[in-house]
């Protein structure tokens, strides 16, 4: 036994020695006792307990080395499910998953966030019933909610903090307002975030250092760090958009400042930038639709805001050090454009050491990351030790 096996700390209780089986790894009884260091009566106690939840099945018998063969006990992702909701300015996308992200149903539709958290939060509820029926599973297997929204947001308390493309919003209880609906803990997050979570958690498990960029209305980063999510002092972390950008155009921005990254390189600035050369766009839809009908203006405008993008990129780069980049949203649906723009920037600006090994890559998930990091989020609350414990309580 090593030193730090040897010092490190014991799980205490049945919420702690769960953990040890999240991984999906089927064990034993003898196999927990060893990881432990408990007696075999305090296993045999906590399995059963665990066992008696749902959260953990029996998996089969090992191997024999003689006797019986010892049974085996795993952690079961389908003892109950969670709702995961992406809400965007116009958009909504909702996923009804297992406890390990697996979809069970989903749906997704045209919203308008500016009509208010009400209309918009009773359509979410009316959904969820859906999603559970289609499903086939009752309303109490429901667990939690994970919900991401286009705005800032105080992660503590899931209320977003002056959303300025969300009017109605500003401090809205979101959590409040959908538990007395639904019954279960609401987890809510920026969107940005939410997204870098999924992206992390089903595409990218083993990269500790990542960074998602989401390229649409607006541009937002989430910041893996450490394996975690990393949402800084008042949960602004990753605020790329209004960074200004070097040597950029002097163009206003929403929040007030001029030059901002998102003025000058998100979907309506380039689509204002191709009307001005007289191509009619109005929304970064346009511009990938114009994109993919081989547009060469749109192209060329697309690149360059992969370039701008890629200045302030540089700089993120230098002071975070990540092994991937993410590329992510609307905008990046324009395929290799927006990327080869960003590429050429970064890897002629940052330090060598900084990108010897660093990749720039587009979203894995087909729109998918925002949900499955929804999810993410709202499995991790009730799998924790205290969840199990008090759910065994």
């Amino acid at each position: 036994m090593d030193e730090l096996t040897k010092f490190a700390p014991r799980p205490t209780g049945a919420g702690e020695m769960f953990q040890l089986l999240r991984d999906g790894q089927p064990r034993t009884r003898a196999d927990l006792a060893t990881l432990t260091g408990q007696a075999r009566s305090t296993i045999a106690a906590r399995v059963d307990l665990l066992l008696a939840s749902g959260f953990v099945a029996p998996a089969g018998e090992a191997t024999s080395t003689g006797g019986r063969p010892p049974a085996t006990f795993r952690f079961n992702p389908a003892a109950r499910v969670v709702l995961a909701v992406d809400l965007g300015a116009t958009h909504s996308r909702l996923a009804l998953t297992d406890l390990s992200g697996n979809v069970l149903a989903e749906h997704a539709e045209q919203i308008a966030i500016a009509e208010g958290p009400e209309p918009v939060l009773d359509r979410v509820v009316e959904l969820a019933h859906e999603l559970l029926a289609s499903a086939g599973r009752p309303d109490s297997d429901l667990v939690s909610v994970g919900m991401g929204l286009p705005g800032p947001v105080e992660h503590s308390t899931g209320r977003p903090i002056n959303p300025p493309i969300m009017p109605g919003w500003d401090d809205a209880d979101v959590p409040g307002l959908l538990n007395r609906r639904l019954h279960v803990p609401v987890l809510v997050d920026n969107d940005v975030n939410i997204m870098a979570l999924g992206e992390h958690t089903s595409q990218w498990p083993a990269v500790d250092h990542l960074l998602f960029v989401k390229v649409a209305t607006g541009i937002g980063a989430g910041i893996i760090f450490d394996g975690a999510i990393r949402r800084g002092a008042q949960g602004s972390a990753g605020d790329l958009g209004h960074i200004a950008v070097p040597g950029g155009l002097d163009l206003p921005c929403r929040c007030g400042n001029t030059g901002c990254l998102e003025a000058v390189a998100s979907g309506p600035a380039i689509a204002s930038a191709l009307t001005a050369l007289g191509t009619a766009a109005s929304s970064g839809a346009d511009v990938v639709a114009l994109v993919r009908a081989g547009d060469l203006d749109a192209s060329r405008e697309v690149r360059e805001a992969g370039r701008h993008i890629g200045g302030v990129l540089a700089a993120c780069v230098s002071m975070l050090n990540p092994s991937v980049i993410v590329i992510g949203g609307q905008v990046a649906e324009a395929g290799e454009h927006l990327i080869a723009g960003i590429r050429e920037v970064v890897y002629r600006r940052s330090l060598p050491l900084a990108t010897q090994h660093l990749r720039i890559v587009a979203s894995r998930t087909k729109g998918r990351a925002g949900v499955l990091g929804a999810s993410a989020m709202a499995a991790d609350h009730v799998l924790s030790a205290a969840a199990i414990d008090a759910h065994i309580a």
